[in-house]
């Protein structure tokens, strides 16, 4: 049985290998994932879950579709302010006013604990898992 204390993080990259790479780091930092191949799928998960995410790790290039990784993270800071944002891309850097306040950008290829140590300054400390605020204290 899922513990409902521990946080849910979203993870969206159109590569799964990426994608599941990502899932493990942010489940080795205590969060229960979801999983998006394309913004538009990331956008209906958190239109049905928003208030158990916590976290947005989003690819920047997610073909197909109009939309990209900046334009979700956007769109999950105007509509779901809780959610701390986290933005890669191996190709893409983002220029002034493409992330929204707050959010953190990381260059790929990524290591655990460069995504653990961005999740330190992103999140609050009420809302780090466990894990992270273990890592914090040891």
């Amino acid at each position: 049985m899922a513990d409902d204390r521990v946080p849910f993080a979203l993870v969206a990259d159109d590569d799964a290998l990426i994608r599941m790479d990502a899932a493990d780091i942010l489940q080795a930092a205590g969060f229960r994932t979801h999983e998006a191949a394309d913004v538009e799928e990331a956008i209906a998960i958190l239109e049905h879950s928003a208030e158990s995410i916590q976290l947005l790790f989003s690819d920047v290039q997610m073909p197909p579709g109009e939309l990209n990784g900046f334009d979700l993270a956007r769109m999950c800071a105007e509509r779901w302010p809780h959610i701390g944002i986290l933005v890669a891309s191996g190709q893409i850097r983002p220029e002034d006013g493409e992330l929204p306040k707050g959010a953190i950008f990381i260059g790929k290829p990524f290591s655990a604990d460069v995504v653990h140590s961005r999740l330190q300054e992103l999140l609050p400390d009420d809302m780090k898992p466990e894990p992270l605020k273990k890592a914090v204290r040891d």
